[in-house]
């Protein structure tokens, strides 16, 4: 994918321009071409938070992991959003109910606070030409706007507070806590110090 890098001292008038719409069978080719040869990470096709530790681990070879993902997507089941910048998929971010992620269900400190239906973001991928230029909360953003249309009151993610002032790109995601922060996300809990559970509520009466 040959485009232009953007920073954060560009004029942001790009971030105006992102469309946003679920994964799907029509856009799958896109999804394909973001995530590259490596699966976004180490052949990961955003399963880690669906299978089991060993399953996982054996779907790094042979497209296991790919096209365990392609069969929820040829299924209809959700997985999440992509965000388009002039015709190419840019952004990614995974959503779907959290029910639909085992590993959190098992989770030490992100485990069910109640027993509220909620949507869980489990996983962030931008572009590498295009990170540290705002899109990331672009991105929450357009899922929020997504989550409101589908009737979808509660979205829930687990981002990192960093502890140290520049967290390398394949520690981020997970997503920035003040990414987050700045969609209009809030702590909900602190089970975690550096990877607290945050909530958007689509409701306004909450």
């Amino acid at each position: 994918m040959h485009m232009k890098a953007y920073h954060p001292d560009d004029d942001g008038e790009f971030l105006e321009a992102l469309t946003f719409e679920p994964l799907s069978n029509a856009n799958w080719g896109h999804f394909e071409q973001l995530f590259g040869a490596n699966g976004a990470c180490g052949n990961c096709w955003c399963m880690y938070y669906r299978l089991a530790k060993t399953e996982f681990q054996e779907g790094k070879f042979d497209d296991g992991n790919k096209n365990a993902m392609k069969t929820l997507v040829w299924n209809n089941k959700p997985a999440g959003i992509l965000g388009f910048f002039e015709g190419q998929a840019i952004a990614w971010c995974a959503l779907a109910p959290r029910e639909d992620y085992p590993k959190l269900a098992r989770s030490r400190v992100h485990k069910p606070i109640d027993d509220e239906p909620v949507w869980s973001i489990t996983c962030m991928f931008i572009h590498k030409r295009f990170r540290r230029s705002g899109v990331s909360v672009q991105l929450l953003k357009g899922v929020v706007r997504y989550a409101t249309e589908q009737g979808i009151n509660i979205v829930e993610a687990y981002p990192t507070i960093p502890t140290q002032e520049k967290l390398p790109d394949s520690f981020a995601w997970i997503g920035l806590y003040k990414s987050f922060e700045r969609a209009g996300f809030r702590i909900v809990d602190r089970t975690s110090v550096h990877r607290p559970m945050v909530r958007f509520f689509t409701n306004q009466h909450r």
